[in-house]
């Protein structure tokens, strides 16, 4: 990374990755003397849809700048670059759930794509010197045996997941057609705390505090590879420090398990029975599996991740329960939305 870089953008901040980001730039700054931390100035962009929360950068807040905006926001997006001039963008900021984009694909196609052009397009025009592009495994579609590779082709299976790996094509197409110094971040299944209730994991625990049932899809075999958030925090950070310009990056943990299994642990640790759990239908288009070949980041950048799945199980249902009562708060946002 060349020096002189100091101010990042990061889109998406009060987000559930993004936020830990967030966290973990603000938290090396302090801890190391003055000058010797590259990023010392943090703007945050968030639109602030109901998966934004401003909670989870409470203890950060009087460290960055904070803009409420759309990336969609074309105007506004172009303001803050010239106003703020940031040396690297990071795009965490995207809709996500996939079973929301089953029942509307608008906001995804909006967000995920035109949001992202937005972006481009600007760190274009002011010579932002890098742009991380935070995507997903699930632009791969599902592998039953194996692991995707950087080079694997795209199989979407859902309008989430479609709109991701068009983000993708549109930031490579940027890259080889306009030189724009980007790089493309894949990592696997996120957990941990500040998750969004409508994931797996803090739903099953907010059902849980709530005495109802869990509801796991058909009979809860598809296969995950679960990284905790703050692992993936570090490898995306490693990626902007040493990652070479117009790569891709899969970020994956190697640690498997099927969504039943992760359901069953959760329980454990809450010490609550197996009969919580309610097999309910299945999503359409559900993939069966994803794993991902993570050799080329580890090899280039030296990223690892820490923390083993029953420890971060343990961390993360730890969290959901100190803090029930935020996500009780989220309870009318998800009431409903998983079907019997």
């Amino acid at each position: 990374m060349r020096r002189g870089l100091s101010k990042i953008l990061i889109t998406g901040g009060a987000g559930f990755i993004g936020s830990e980001f967030v966290r973990l730039l603000v938290s090396l700054r302090e801890a190391v003397s003055a000058g010797n931390f590259p990023w010392q100035s943090l703007v945050v962009i968030d639109k602030l849809t109901y998966a934004g929360d401003l909670s989870r950068l409470k203890k950060a807040a009087n460290k960055i700048k904070f803009y409420r905006v759309d990336i969609c926001d074309k105007k506004r997006i172009d303001g803050i670059f010239a106003k703020e001039k940031p040396d690297a963008v990071v795009n965490f900021a995207a809709e996500t759930h996939v079973d929301r984009s089953i029942r509307d694909a608008r906001i995804f196609l909006e967000t995920n794509i035109i949001g992202t052009s937005v972006l481009l397009d600007t760190a274009l025009k002011y010579k932002t010197e890098r742009f991380l592009h935070i995507s997903t495994d699930e632009v791969y579609g599902e592998i039953k045996k194996g692991e995707f590779t950087e080079d694997s082709p795209f199989k979407p299976s859902s309008p989430y997941a479609a709109s991701k790996a068009a983000a993708d094509l549109l930031v490579k197409s940027y890259i080889r057609t306009y030189g724009v110094p980007a790089i493309i971040i894949r990592p696997c299944n996120n957990y941990g705390p500040w998750q969004y209730p409508e994931k797996l994991i803090p739903l099953s625990v907010l059902k849980v505090l709530k005495g109802q049932k869990i509801p796991v899809y058909a009979d809860g075999r598809n296969v995950r590879e679960w990284l905790f958030v703050g692992d993936c925090a570090r490898g995306i950070l490693h990626i902007l420090n040493k990652g070479s310009i117009g790569q891709v990056y899969n970020l994956g943990s190697g640690q498997e398990r099927p969504n039943i299994e992760a359901v069953k642990l959760l329980l454990k640790i809450l010490g609550a029975q197996e009969r919580m759990i309610q097999f309910v239908r299945d999503r359409p288009g559900h993939d069966a599996r994803y794993k991902l070949d993570s050799r080329k980041v580890r090899r280039q950048t030296g990223w690892r991740p820490k923390t083993d799945f029953r420890e971060g199980m343990r961390d993360t249902v730890g969290w959901c329960v100190k803090n029930k009562k935020w996500l009780l708060s989220k309870w009318q946002n998800i009431a409903g939305l998983y079907r019997k």
